[in-house]
């Protein structure tokens, strides 16, 4: 199998995040930090870096808002095998004043995360996080409600920028692996001749994360997201050990995070945090929706899937 050029990074605490409020303990973050050294995951997301102006930190866990600080807290010495990534979106941090010179941060990676009518100002972003030295790159979210010539576009404007790779981001767990593969070669004509790679962050509304990743990077995607027992909002995203199953032999190993399900996501599950597939997330990935609808319809125990279905058909 050819991984040559492959990043995966996991994005447990980010995504992850959006279901407890980023309220993780330091002792877990440790195990997942040592678990993805372990395994090869080659970037680890500690969380957004959000304007404290804009959510009240009484409200959330710190890694909504993950400082450096924060960072070296837990990790003490950076170990070199494994890149720190932070995702900053659009609208939602002072990034001017809430981000300094790489020289004097552990992250090496921000993720710059828009929706396709906000692309200009995360170029600007793009273009002041990477003065200050870091590696970016660029997610469109939403991009299953996107046209072609919008993403194209968007595809053209990023490919001037410095990222070193733009996402397809399937925030409504809409797509299906042709789908994928469509959206895949777009990217990846516009963006490679440039030097510049296409990455894939899937969600599960549909059980499609893992055959969407695979798809992608079979069509030329390099950058590919996952997260633990595909924690994340609403129905989760591309589970860590399938992907490093699949890519398991010289460079990925799968026992480490396979010991991590069992020892901190099987528990955490358990005590009643919620995310992964359901037919109400189904329903919205089938309708190609926000999943708000499936997230309150699991909060309250709602199994009319037939009215759920009729409401969202009219949306």
């Amino acid at each position: 199998m050819n991984i040559e050029g492959i990043r995966v990074l996991d994005a447990t605490l980010r995504d992850g995040g959006l279901v407890n409020d980023f309220f993780f303990g330091d002792e877990f973050v440790r195990a997942l930090y040592k678990a993805n050294i372990d395994a090869g995951v080659d970037y680890m997301e500690f969380g957004y870096r959000a304007s404290r102006k804009q959510f009240d930190p009484k409200s959330f866990g710190k890694w909504k808002f993950t400082s450096d600080e924060d960072i070296l807290k837990v990790i003490g010495e950076k170990d070199p095998r494994m890149k720190i990534s932070v995702m900053v979106d659009v609208g939602r941090t002072d990034f001017k004043e809430d981000i300094g010179p790489k020289k004097n941060s552990p992250v090496d990676l921000f993720r710059v995360a828009t929706y396709i009518d906000t692309i200009p100002e995360a170029i600007e972003m793009i273009g002041h996080i990477n003065s200050m030295g870091y590696e970016t790159t660029c997610n469109i979210m939403a991009v299953s409600r996107c046209t072609d010539e919008q993403i194209a576009n968007a595809l053209y404007a990023l490919a001037a920028t410095p990222v070193s790779a733009v996402y397809i981001v399937d925030s409504y767990g809409a797509l299906y692996p042709k789908q994928t593969r469509k959206l895949t070669r777009l990217y990846h004509k516009i963006l490679s001749p440039v030097g510049k790679d296409t990455g894939m962050h899937a969600h599960n509304n549909q059980q499609c994360a893992f055959a969407n990743t695979l798809e992608a990077k079979d069509t030329g995607a390099k950058w590919l997201d996952v997260t633990a027992f595909g924690m994340g909002r609403g129905a989760g995203n591309c589970h860590s050990e399938a992907l490093i199953a699949y890519l398991n032999g010289k460079r990925y190993h799968v026992e480490p995070l396979l010991k991590l399900v069992t020892d901190w996501m099987l528990p955490m599950k358990e005590s009643g945090i919620v995310w992964g597939y359901n037919t109400s997330y189904m329903l919205t990935g089938l309708t190609n929706q926000h999943p708000r609808t499936a997230i309150a319809a699991t909060k309250n125990n709602d199994t009319q899937y037939t009215e759920q279905l009729k409401f969202l058909s009219y949306q």
